[in-house]
């Protein structure tokens, strides 16, 4: 047991690493010389940056900094612990390793922002992967949605990043900053569904086990989430055994791969892409039909 958590923690810190490298290489080398802001702490830190020659890192971190003080109180302490430490070290590739030793791209602006994106998002699905985020929309999300809860966080997502990508306009003084940061946005966002479950944005996931106590424990616990336990029998065996229902979204589902691998190796799991959730946690049933 010792040795697979060991080798759990290896490979998700393996993980977070590559994801951090390549995101940093896509903001640094092909988004930042094409002055487009596409969302983000990173799209504030990027015009902040344009305006002072200051560092993207430190800027993208500072901009971190209250969101995640923010999201210690309101959120939770272990969501903002681990965020805190992914935003460093995404931070730290940038100004210190990607910035001095990794050459800029300096073509046509519609290839780095298309190009950025889909880079951008490599590293961001890896970070997923790895069960962290990179901060910035996705705090201030979770924080409005705290506030006013029948909003969904899709929604707040979406009017943030949109008035950072009009506020690029202003500081650029260039119309396209927007549109280019747009596409930038949308292939972020494509190559981050691709990788993680094809387009899903969340995934409802059955487990036949023995121990559904100890994975619905876990579950609260770590993922901040529930789970339905219902009791069946083997069809085969005649044996009783209980189903674990839970959905979660993509970001999350590593998470719930250790705890089932912990708690029962011998688990029988079945995972379904859900284009739609509603519910508490997910979106409001009053979005069924907007």
């Amino acid at each position: 047991m010792d040795k697979q958590r060991l080798s759990g923690c290896i490979k998700s810190t393996a993980t977070l690493i590559a994801g951090a490298i390549i995101y940093s290489i896509g903001t640094q080398c092909l988004i930042s010389p094409a002055n487009i802001a596409p969302g983000g702490a990173v799209g504030i830190a990027l015009m902040f940056s344009y305006l002072t020659n200051l560092p993207v890192g430190g800027l993208t971190l500072m901009v971190n900094i209250p969101l995640l003080i923010l999201a210690w109180f309101f959120l939770s302490h272990r969501f903002a612990i681990r965020t805190g430490i992914t935003c460093i070290i995404c931070s730290s590739f940038i100004d210190l390793i990607v910035a001095p030793y990794f050459p800029m791209y300096g073509g046509d602006r519609l290839i780095s922002s298309l190009y950025g994106g889909i880079v951008i998002g490599v590293g961001m699905a890896l970070i997923f992967l790895a069960g962290s985020t990179t901060g910035g929309s996705d705090i201030a999300g979770y924080l409005l949605r705290k506030k006013w809860p029948h909003i969904s966080i899709g929604r707040f997502l979406m009017m943030i990043d949109g008035i950072i990508l009009s506020s690029s306009v202003l500081v650029f003084h260039d119309i396209d900053a927007a549109l280019l940061g747009l596409i930038c946005l949308y292939a972020e966002t494509k190559v981050i569904d691709m990788i993680l479950y094809l387009s899903s944005a969340s995934c409802k996931v059955l487990i036949v086990t023995q121990h559904p106590q100890q994975i619905c424990t876990q579950i609260i616990r770590n993922i901040e989430r529930s789970a339905t336990i219902i009791s069946g029998k083997g069809a085969y065996s005649g044996d009783d055994t209980n189903v674990v229902i839970c959905t979660v979204r993509k970001s999350e589902f590593s998470d719930l791969k250790k705890i089932n691998e912990a708690a029962d190796e011998n688990a029988f799991v079945m995972v379904t892409e859900t284009n739609q959730v509603f519910g508490l946690g997910f979106r409001n049933f009053s979005e069924a039909i907007s």
